[in-house]
């Protein structure tokens, strides 16, 4: 693949990309305050967080058999959720929360920092 093919491919993807993401919002620009839409934009995001959430922590069981049970690799998890937690609650920017605990993590996980 020549250089040339390959700015091309990057340039497709790209574009499609950025247009499977526009092209809901321009579809739906006239009926921005349909009550579904707004019902919608309310409660669809804190309920994507939720997901990703259980998603993330799915494998950390700290109880099992019935003491404190935490793998090396689950300390990462819970101060990079702690650390979200804790941004979350004194700045209320979603991005910040998830750029610190997702930097926090792989911090962590890349240094092999466990306490």
């Amino acid at each position: 693949m020549t250089t040339v093919e390959l700015l091309v491919y990057i340039a497709v993807c790209a574009v499609a990309t950025f247009a499977t993401r526009v092209l809901p919002f321009v579809a739906l620009a006239r009926q921005a305050e349909h009550p579904l839409i707004l019902h919608l934009g309310r409660y669809l995001p804190p309920a994507v967080m939720m997901i990703l959430v259980i998603y993330a922590l799915r494998d950390f069981r700290p109880l099992a058999d019935g003491r404190l049970n935490v793998a090396p690799d689950g300390w990462p998890v819970v101060i990079a959720s702690l650390v979200v937690v804790g941004l979350h609650l004194w700045r209320r920017h979603a991005l910040l929360s998830i750029v610190g605990g997702t930097g926090a993590y792989m911090a962590m996980v890349q240094l092999g920092v466990t306490p």
